[in-house]
């Protein structure tokens, strides 16, 4: 397996790469339509509308439902929806497989880790607390922290000034094109995972330097012995 040997940090896609979001947007969004009396979306819909953060993803549950929102309906629907999200977000919200004990070795191995989501970042603390996650991260960037949302580089490169790195350096790990177009933009090492969301597309079709079906693979590509995993 090809190793890379320069890479001091890691930062990570949250939805469909850490976590399975689905069922808690999925409800929140379907209690926020029943408050308005429309159609409701299945949960597969939601899947492949999430990536862009809160606001494109409610445009496209209204566009599903054959409804053209006015501003002022988009901002009430979006209202609706942050009250019941963040009723649902912990419970609703979970980890993928091996998640957890691999953010635990990279922390204690000291690479510095960091989130960089385009969730809104209100949600963040509560939910990566609930998820026993919180403490591997030394840098947490959501929807309102950065100037541009993923795809565009800014983030990363957000993250590269506050480690004090140089794009290689940087390995980013997501599920969704707008992860590796992000991380190509701003010329890290990228991985993909095949378990996401992305659409509904195969995320090969985006070009990631590597390409996981399972998150702990992600430790065979860092130097040894600091990326072994604990026995």
């Amino acid at each position: 397996m090809h190793r890379l040997q320069d890479i001091q940090a890691i930062a990570f896609d949250l939805d469909g790469t850490l976590v399975d979001s689905v069922p808690g947007l999925a409800l929140a969004a379907q209690n926020m339509l029943a408050d308005l009396n429309l159609d409701t979306i299945t949960n597969e819909q939601i899947k492949n509308f999430v990536g862009n953060g809160i606001d494109v993803m409610l445009e496209r549950v209204f566009k599903a439902i054959n409804v053209i929102p006015s501003a002022e309906q988009l901002a009430q629907a979006k209202a609706l929806f942050n009250k019941h999200y963040d009723k649902v977000m912990d419970a609703e919200t979970k980890l993928f497989p091996h998640v957890k004990e691999t953010l635990k070795t990279l922390h204690e191995n000291q690479y510095p880790l960091a989130l960089v989501t385009n969730k809104p970042a209100q949600f963040l603390p509560a939910l990566l607390s609930s998820l026993g996650i919180k403490e591997y991260f030394s840098l947490v960037l959501g929807g309102g922290d950065v100037i541009k949302l993923k795809p565009h580089p800014a983030p990363l490169y957000q993250v590269m000034a506050t480690f004090g790195l140089f794009s290689d350096q940087l390995l980013f790990v997501g599920d969704s094109k707008n992860d590796i177009t992000a991380a190509q933009n701003a010329k890290c090492p990228t991985v993909a995972l095949t378990y996401g969301y992305n659409y509904g597309i195969s995320i090969a079709t985006s070009n990631p330097d590597f390409l996981f079906d399972d998150f702990k693979d992600i430790l065979t590509l860092l130097p040894q012995p600091k990326a072994e995993a604990k026995k």
